[in-house]
């Protein structure tokens, strides 16, 4: 987290200056009116529920997934073209130039503490889409149980301590289609825009003393115009409940002991939330490109610790990008996180200072013919003595698809008439 004061506000809007440079007045004008009405009806939604529902509901879901995503800040809505898009953009799945697509990532979390794993796989299903299936799961294993240490003769016995795990795992199913209508013009088959689905089951356990079974859907969509992406991902649409089962025979003994209530039985659920993400690509030379990109996620759960709070909404961007050197070498940078923090260098003095802070991410990325490893320097934890975290994940492609399944199918180009000829 760095202390910027104020520098947070002219480098977004010199990359957001960047993004929409290349836009007419007419297309920012059509998407930005249809987009308004999309986002009213959709938050107007579960107005009521956010004034009873908690903040930070499944947040093992809110961390991303990829290294390529996590150095690029996790502005990643409208850039994401591989087996990932499960989690970023389903509607982006039909990016994937390849009948078959395998993700990993393994990240140790807290010194060691917390272990968070992604697997990810992706098929073509015809030329025109997708089916995704991923797994995520954030938990702590071997968690001492030191409720028996001591025997019926108040000795301690190690022998009698037992070992469990708190973990979250969800499990997402993930379909994409390709369409050929946005307006009156003409299209190759594909067209410019994608729609995509999630259904998620979620399974949360901690040991023998309570677990949850959940369900939510997602919606997203994908728009190609000649160089430019942009993406909508619209998170837990339908609510996301968990049922939470508490297990109060485990309990009681413990509970009895310290006068304290046992927890019953209830229903979490997680509110929905609305990313919108714009990229777009530049040649620097003839073997270097560069990708920046700009996600804005709109939280309806309260006053969050972000760079735009109401009690209505939350507005935090996130930015990234990305510099290739023919395809084969990546390097990565965003910046995101945008917290008011109160200064504490004043010592045992009080203080109501405040500054703003973000948060930077780097990373690196190899592809080879069939396989890419990225790596990602970010600050997730930040808890522990370094506050970075080492985030490796590997891509693993098989069987090149056809060029009528390439992603260039969908790029907005008019048919030639034939009567002009």
């Amino acid at each position: 987290m760095l202390n910027v004061k104020n520098a947070a506000f002219p480098v977004g809007i010199i990359i957001f200056g960047l993004l929409y440079l290349d836009m007419s007045v007419k297309h920012i004008a059509i998407y930005m009116l249809k987009g308004g009405v999309l986002i009213l009806l959709f938050i107007s939604s579960f107005k009521v529920l956010a004034q009873s529902s908690p903040k930070y509901s499944n947040e093992f879901l809110a961390i991303g997934v990829g290294a390529r995503s996590l150095a690029m800040s996790n502005a990643m809505t409208s850039v994401s073209d591989d087996v990932t898009s499960i989690y970023w953009n389903p509607a982006a799945l039909t990016d994937i130039e390849y009948r078959y697509q395998f993700a990993f990532q393994h990240a140790a979390y807290f010194a060691g503490v917390a272990n968070y794993d992604y697997i990810g796989a992706a098929m073509a299903v015809d030329s025109d889409s997708h089916l995704g299936l991923g797994i995520i799961r954030l938990g702590i294993d071997d968690i001492p149980d030191t409720r028996l240490l001591f025997d019926d003769q108040g000795r301690i016995d190690y022998s009698r301590i037992n070992f469990f795990s708190s973990s979250d795992l969800a499990i997402v199913f993930s379909y994409a289609r390709g369409v050929g209508f946005i307006s009156d013009d003409p299209f190759v088959e594909g067209g410019g825009l994608t729609f995509g689905v999630n259904a998620k089951i979620i399974r949360r356990r901690i040991g023998d003393f309570a677990d949850a079974w959940g369900f939510g859907l997602d919606a997203s969509a994908k728009y190609r115009y000649n160089a430019w992406n942009f993406g909508l991902m619209l998170r837990d649409i339908t609510t996301t409940f968990n049922s939470w089962t508490i297990n109060k025979d485990q309990l009681r003994p413990i509970f009895n002991q310290t006068n304290n209530e046992i927890p019953g039985n209830s229903t979490e659920i997680t509110l929905p939330k609305a990313i919108f993400g714009a990229s777009r690509s530049f040649k620097i030379t003839d073997k270097v490109d560069v990708l920046t990109s700009a996600d804005i996620v709109f939280t309806f759960d309260g006053r969050r610790n972000v760079l735009v709070k109401s009690k209505f909404s939350s507005i935090d961007p996130q930015i990234g990008a990305e510099f290739d050197y023919e395809d084969k070498f990546f390097f990565r940078m965003g910046i995101g996180n945008f917290q008011r923090v109160k200064d504490f260098s004043y010592g045992d003095n009080p203080s109501t200072s405040t500054f703003w802070s973000f948060q930077p991410n780097v990373g690196v990325g190899l592809k080879l013919e069939d396989f890419t490893i990225d790596y990602a320097l970010t600050d997730i934890g930040n808890v522990a003595e370094s506050p970075y975290s080492h985030v490796f994940s590997i891509l693993y492609s098989l069987e090149k698809l056809p060029g009528i399944y390439a992603r260039n199918k969908r790029r907005i180009v008019k048919k030639e008439d034939k009567s002009e000829k």
